[in-house]
């Protein structure tokens, strides 16, 4: 096996763990309606059982972001694999509330670990002639296992027998691999010679605020649509839509992600100063399009919403993602990357337990509704704030 060959199978084998463990942290998504019948949860506690992931991921962004570039990405992979794995352990053997919490906080702490390290090792262990596109790869690794986690534990569930365990079985078995591929792997990373493993605190730098500000609001906004779609989807199928297909539901969420996968990949085809706008105006139409399922109790305009939300989402989080980076000091990029993944990761936390305590008190319908108008009101918010700064300091973000 030639040297290009091998390198192309270990870059390839190291995307596929990417979305194995990142399938890991969206498979409890469709299992959700099982767990209220069966352990008497309310929407509420569903919520929180969802945001405690948010956590984790905070907490390992700001914590081990600059670790793989002092230990190496393999130590750091590994140990991202050590907790998605400890995280399946939990859900595996679940009886009640605190095993999945620590489960959802376990998942958290990997995806936060996979989220920089896996990213970098992807675009680092690229042949040269896939570098162009090791980036929108290794953000569709990302963004594909978490659609492909509800997908496949619907199935699972639905089809097969042990519907809170079979999937967590099969994820335990993916991750055995995805560890043969880690340790076959080569190290990327140029360590020092005396690793020095800080906290790094997210900041950003004044002159960067002009276009963090806008794009950390889309961020925000496209985020929160992510959470409401893997948190509250299932209740939203089977409370308003009446459907109670486990298979349907995961592929309703998948849609989402597959929509983000999508946008990222076209709005590199659009002018630079529209990408973000673009980005925008999708998740405004794709609120729109849930804002009509739910009065509607439609289906239909469920998955049009979602796919066009998800779109939206996918093209604001990447050109958000590039005006940020090319506007950054280079010594402080990492820096400012993690500052808009915090922001990122609590609008998957804070906004969707809101809606939960908002659906105990006024009912799904109303706060369902409501949060899709929230989060159309923040990305049109964000467009505003664009297309005035391109006015006052022309083209771009």
């Amino acid at each position: 096996m030639t040297g290009s060959t091998n390198r192309a199978l270990m870059f390839v084998a190291i995307a596929a763990t990417f979305a194995v463990t990142m399938m890991g942290t969206t498979l409890p998504t469709p299992l959700y309606p099982i767990y209220q019948a069966e352990m008497g949860f309310s929407q509420l506690m569903i919520t929180v059982i969802f945001a405690v992931y948010a956590v984790g991921v905070i907490a390992a962004l700001i914590v081990t972001g600059a670790w793989s570039d002092q230990i190496g990405r393999r130590p750091m992979l590994a140990l991202g694999l050590v907790l998605s794995a400890a995280s399946a352990a939990c859900f595996l053997l679940a009886g009640g509330l605190w095993p999945l919490l620590a489960g959802r906080l376990l998942s958290g702490f990997s995806a936060g670990i996979f989220t920089g390290t896996a990213t970098v090792a992807v675009v680092e262990m690229a042949p040269r002639a896939w570098k162009s596109q090791a980036t929108f790869i290794a953000t569709a690794a990302n963004m594909g296992g978490l659609g492909l986690g509800p997908f496949l534990a619907g199935i699972l569930a639905e089809y097969l027998a042990w519907p809170l365990r079979l999937c967590f079985a099969v994820d335990l078995a993916a991750i055995a691999l995805a560890f043969i591929a880690v340790a076959l792997a080569p190290e990327t990373a140029e360590r020092p010679a005396r690793p020095r493993l800080s906290i790094r605190r997210p900041s950003v730098p004044p002159e960067v605020l002009g276009v963090f500000v806008p794009a950390s609001i889309a961020g925000f906004a496209g985020f929160a649509v992510m959470g409401l779609f893997t948190a509250v989807a299932p209740a939203v199928m089977h409370d308003i839509l009446g459907h109670d297909n486990h298979a349907l539901t995961g592929a309703v969420v998948f849609g989402v992600f597959i929509g983000s996968i999508i946008g990222q990949g076209l709005q590199g085809r659009l002018p630079e100063a529209a990408r973000l706008p673009a980005g925008c105006g999708g998740l405004i139409l794709g609120m729109a399009g849930v804002i009509t399922a739910i009065a509607t109790a439609s289906l239909f305009w469920l998955v049009v919403g979602g796919l066009v939300a998800g779109a939206g989402q996918g093209a604001a989080f990447r050109a958000g993602m590039g005006a940020i980076t090319a506007a950054s000091p280079p010594r402080r990029r990492a820096e400012v990357a993690s500052s808009f993944f915090v922001v990122a990761y609590v609008a998957i936390s804070i906004p969707v337990v809101g809606l939960g305590a908002m659906a105990a008190r006024y009912g799904l319908v109303v706060a369902g509704i409501s949060f899709a108008a929230m989060v159309a009101l923040l990305a049109l918010m964000s467009a505003l704030i664009l297309l005035a700064r391109q006015r006052r300091y022309g083209v771009g973000v």
